[in-house]
């Protein structure tokens, strides 16, 4: 098999395949955190996945040891607050949060299969984007959780509505209102992960799984699609004004300075608990 094509793209690397597969990388320490240039990067990503016949289905994954990803770019953000006011930076808040959700609901939504790859920290922001995946392979060492509710907030990139869809209101109460980490296993248990793997193999047993689907008919692939992923516009809509709500009260801001001041590199996120 010949070499991938690689393109390098700050945050995130793109590899692409004489087979079609692209496969994404993110490579942006300490843990991916979904900031401003992630963001532009996943935009374009969705972009050549949209408008790219060359690009059969794609592969998501994350080179870091730590993890596939911590979520938003909160030290970002808290510095944000402290260098322009909290009210400014709130009406950025709700634009950054409108481009993620066109960005995610676009992946999402492409005619082409999507496959995760994941292990380590798939937390918030990182949880919501590995929720846009068609098929999502764990190593054991992956957890999945939502700490919003530790900073006073919730999930603003389409986490809510995609978690209650793929397993029901039970678990995203559960993770929501907890904070509590769930398993590689028990994700797989309740339908959020198709497959688990040893680690540093789930990047190769994703490859194989896109590469089975790609020898699949496209157009009845496209239509299978979007009868197991449909539209939510409404519900992603109520979120990111819920989160917006939330966001604007001062307790967040405090709260942001806080986790930002913290030598912990991911003080916010709770402690694994049993599968």
């Amino acid at each position: 098999m010949n070499a991938p094509e690689v393109a390098n793209q700050g945050p995130l690397r793109l590899e692409r395949r004489a087979d079609g597969l692209l496969e994404a990388v993110l490579c942006a320490p300490p843990l991916n955190e979904i900031g401003t240039e992630l963001l532009m990067a996943l935009e374009d990503l969705a972009e050549t996945l949209r408008r790219d016949d060359g690009v059969r289905g794609l592969l998501l994954c994350s080179t870091l040891a730590g993890g596939f990803s911590a979520g938003a770019d909160l030290r970002a953000l808290s510095a944000a607050i402290e260098a322009r006011g909290h009210e400014a930076v709130a009406g950025e808040v709700r634009a950054f949060l409108e481009r993620v959700r066109d960005c995610f609901c676009a992946l999402e939504a492409s005619p082409k299969p999507v496959v995760g790859a994941v292990h380590g920290v798939v937390f918030g922001g990182g949880f919501e984007l590995a929720l846009c995946c068609d098929l999502i392979v764990a190593e054991r060492s992956a957890r999945f959780a939502f700490p919003e509710l530790r900073l006073g907030l919730v999930p603003g990139f389409g986490g809510t509505v995609r978690l209650r869809r793929a397993a029901g209101g039970a678990l995203l109460r559960e993770l929501l209102l907890s904070g509590s980490s769930l398993s590689a296993e028990r994700a797989r248990a309740v339908g959020l992960v198709n497959q688990v793997v040893g680690e540093g193999r789930a990047r190769a047993v994703a490859r194989r799984a896109l590469e089975q689907l790609l020898r699949l008919d496209p157009h009845a692939l496209a239509a299978a699609k979007r009868l197991s992923k449909p539209a939510c516009r409404a519900e992603l809509d109520e979120e990111l004004e819920l989160f917006c709500s939330l966001f604007a009260r001062p307790e967040v801001a405090r709260a942001l300075a806080e986790f930002a001041r913290r030598k912990d590199p991911l003080p916010y996120l709770p402690r694994p608990r049993g599968p």
